[in-house]
């Protein structure tokens, strides 16, 4: 028997995953269209900053409790949007796929992609 096999792991969440994808979906709509939004780049984006923030991992409500006060926390929102926005810029600049529509991107999309985050200060 393994040691998984009495347990229920559906209780086992990492909230962190629920504020990230909010977080990522505000910012997609605020950014050009030759930002790749497909399956892979998405995933990509969302593990990335996953990797790149604090867990908040539960198994009760309690626990649930607790993550929703940290994630309310202006410190770890913080911290979760520059993430989102350093993970967009490195999926953006090595997609898993080669560059969708070149042509338009003129002299590289990353650059595109910070000129866009300049305009906007």
């Amino acid at each position: 028997m393994a040691l998984i096999d009495p347990h229920d792991l559906d209780l086992l969440k990492n909230e962190a995953e629920t504020k990230v994808l909010e977080e990522l979906e505000s910012q997609l709509k605020h950014l050009p269209d030759y930002i790749c939004t497909c399956r892979e780049c998405v995933l990509d984006t969302l593990a990335l900053t996953l990797n790149s923030i604090k867990p908040l991992y539960r198994v009760t409500l309690m626990g649930r409790i607790y993550a929703k006060v940290v994630m309310n926390e202006k410190a770890y929102t913080e911290s979760v949007r520059k993430a989102v926005i350093k993970a967009i810029e490195k999926v953006h600049k090595n997609p898993f796929h080669p560059p969708r529509n070149q042509t338009s991107l003129g002299s590289g999309s990353a650059g595109h992609f910070k000129q866009k985050k300049k305009s906007k200060s």
